[in-house]
C-alpha cells in the first residue's frame, strides 16, 4: 500500500484540557492476537489525548458535557444472548433471495455468511475475530493505514477496543456482482459499542457494500465509537452505503475515510435518522490523477437529537472530480450541524468539486447550522459550494391544499419530495423503503 499524503488540514487545537475521562483500563485492551502492538499504540494515544472540548474547533458546535463518560461498560462475550435480538427486516436480503455475504456483528459476538464461488476468488469478507485468526497477516498490514488512532480521542478509543470489526477485501480485478451486508447491532444500556471497518478494493475490482448500525430505544445512555477505513485502487469501483438508526439513547462518534487511487470511483452514501448525538468525521482523499468521488446524504432529527456531520473532500492529484450533497430535515427542539471543506492541494490542477448542504426547519425551536468552506492552493480548478436553511415552502403546499390534501399529507409530501434525489441513490429498494418509512413516522410523531 502506498503511504497516503499528507493533507495539511487543521481540525483545530484543544485550548484546555478536561478533567472528566473514561473508565476504561489497558486491561481492557485485548493482547492474545496479532493486533496486540497495533491496540497497545493506540491505547497510548488514547491516554495522551483529551476529550474534545467547545474551545476545539471541530467541537465548537457539539457539546459533550453531559456525555457520562464514566458510566460505560465493554459487553462481555456472548452479551448477545440476553439483549434483544435484531430485527428480522434488518437481515433482510438486499436483492433477490440472498445477499453475496453478510455479517451481523453483536455485543460480544458475531455471525458471518460469504458465497463460497466470492471466497474462491480471493474475496475476504469477514468479521474481525475470525480475521485475526485466518488472514492476520492482511488485517495487520491494512489496519490503521487510512484513519490513524491519532486522528482524535474516539479514534484512538475505538481503533484500542474495537474487537467488533470487518474486513472486506476484494483482489485484483474480481468483479462482485451481489451485494454484500452488515449489521452493526448494538442493544443495552450503559455499554460501550466499538466497531472497525476495513474497505480495501484492489486495481480494477468492483463492488456495492451496505453496514448498517442500529439498536432499539432504551433507558439511560449507550455510546459507540466506530472507525471506517476506505480504500479504492486504480480504475476500481465501490459503492458503500452506510445507515444509522441508533436508539435515542446513543452517544454516537466516528471517523470515516477513503483513500481513492488513480481513475478509482467511490460513491458513498449515509443515512442518519437514529441517536442522541452524533459526531461524524467523513473525509475523503482522492489521491490519483483523475480519482471521483460522490458523497450523498441524508438525516432527519426530531425531539432534542444533535447530529453534526463534519465532511472534507481533498484533492490531492490533478483532474479529480468530487461531488457532495447533504440534505436535512429537523423538528422539535432537534439540531443538526454540517461543516465541510474542499481543499485542494498545490499541484492538484484542473480539480472540478462541489458541495452543497440543504436543510428544511419544519418547528420554529429546530436549528440547522450550515458550513461550507473552500481552501484552494492550485489556480486551474473549478470549486463551488452553496448552503441552505429554509421552512416549507407555501406554494407547493398550497397547491396540494388546493386539491383536496390535508394539511399534514401535503407536507409529508413535500418533506417526502425534499429527501427523494438522495433517496433514489440508495440502490436497494427495501433498504431505501425502510427509512422512507423513518422519515414519515417522524412526520407523524
Amino acid at each position: 500500500m502506498q503511504e497516503k499524503p499528507k493533507v495539511t488540514v487543521s481540525r483545530g487545537r484543544r485550548a484546555d484540557v478536561a478533567a472528566r475521562e473514561f473508565s476504561f483500563t489497558q486491561a481492557d485492551v485485548s493482547s492474545t492476537n496479532g493486533l496486540a502492538s497495533f491496540r497497545a499504540d493506540a491505547w497510548n494515544s488514547f491516554q495522551k489525548l483529551s476529550l474534545p472540548v467547545a474551545t476545539d474547533e471541530a467541537w465548537r458546535r457539539t457539546d459533550l458535557r453531559l456525555l457520562p463518560v464514566s458510566d460505560f461498560k465493554l459487553p462481555k462475550a456472548g452479551a448477545f444472548e440476553d439483549l434483544p435480538v435484531v430485527p428480522d427486516e434488518l437481515l433482510k436480503p438486499l436483492t433477490g433471495e440472498q445477499h453475496g455475504g453478510q455479517i451481523t456483528l453483536l455485543p460480544g459476538g458475531s455471525k458471518v455468511d460469504l458465497d463460497e464461488t466470492l471466497a474462491k476468488k480471493g474475496v475476504v469478507f469477514t468479521d474481525f475475530r475470525t480475521a485475526e485468526k485466518n488472514h492476520a497477516d492482511l488485517l495487520k498490514k491494512l489496519i490503521g493505514q487510512i484513519v490513524k488512532p491519532e486522528d482524535g480521542k474516539f479514534a484512538a478509543l475505538a481503533s484500542a477496543m474495537s474487537e467488533n470489526g470487518v474486513l472486506l477485501y476484494v483482489p485484483k480485478g474480481v468483479q462482485v456482482e451481489q451485494p454484500l451486508h452488515s449489521v452493526l447491532w448494538g442493544p443495552g444500556s450503559a455499554l460501550a459499542h466499538f466497531s472497525h471497518l476495513i474497505v480495501y478494493v484492489e486495481d480494477g475490482a468492483s463492488v456495492t457494500y451496505v453496514h448498517e448500525a442500529a439498536s432499539p430505544d432504551e433507558a439511560g445512555h449507550a455510546m459507540h465509537a466506530g472507525i471506517v477505513e476506505i480504500y479504492v485502487g486504480k480504475d476500481a469501483n465501490l459503492r458503500f452505503v452506510e445507515l444509522q438508526s441508533w436508539g435515542r439513547h446513543v452517544w454516537n462518534f466516528s471517523h470515516e475515510r477513503a483513500r481513492v487511487d488513480r481513475g478509482g470511483n467511490l460513491d458513498w452514501i449515509f443515512g442518519a435518522v437514529g441517536s442522541r448525538l452524533t459526531k461524524n468525521f467523513s473525509d475523503l482523499d482522492l489521491a490519483g490523477d483523475g480519482a471521483q468521488g460522490r458523497m450523498s446524504g441524508f438525516y432527519f432529527t426530531d425531539g432534542t437529537q444533535h447530529l453534526d456531520h463534519d465532511t472534507q473532500q481533498n484533492h490531492l492529484a490533478p483532474h479529480c472530480t468530487s461531488d457532495l450533497l447533504f440534505k436535512g430535515a429537523l423538528k422539535g427542539k432537534s439540531r443538526s450541524v454540517w461543516q465541510g471543506m474542499i481543499y485542494v492541494a498545490p499541484g492538484a490542477q484542473k480539480t472540478d468539486g462541489y458541495q452543497a448542504n440543504r436543510n428544511l426547519v419544519l418547528d420554529d425551536q429546530a436549528r440547522a447550522d450550515s458550513i461550507p468552506g473552500l481552501e484552494i492552493l492550485a489556480d486551474d480548478v473549478r470549486c463551488t459550494h452553496g448552503a441552505t436553511v429554509g421552512k416549507l415552502e407555501q406554494e407547493p403546499l398550497f397547491y396540494l391544499k388546493s386539491r383536496g390534501i390535508p394539511q399534514k399529507e401535503a407536507e409529508r409530501l413535500v418533506v417526502e419530495g425534499f429527501f427523494d434525489p438522495i433517496m433514489q441513490r440508495i440502490p436497494f429498494e427495501g433498504v431505501r423503503e425502510r427509512f422512507q418509512q423513518s422519515i414519515q413516522n417522524k412526520l407523524l410523531a
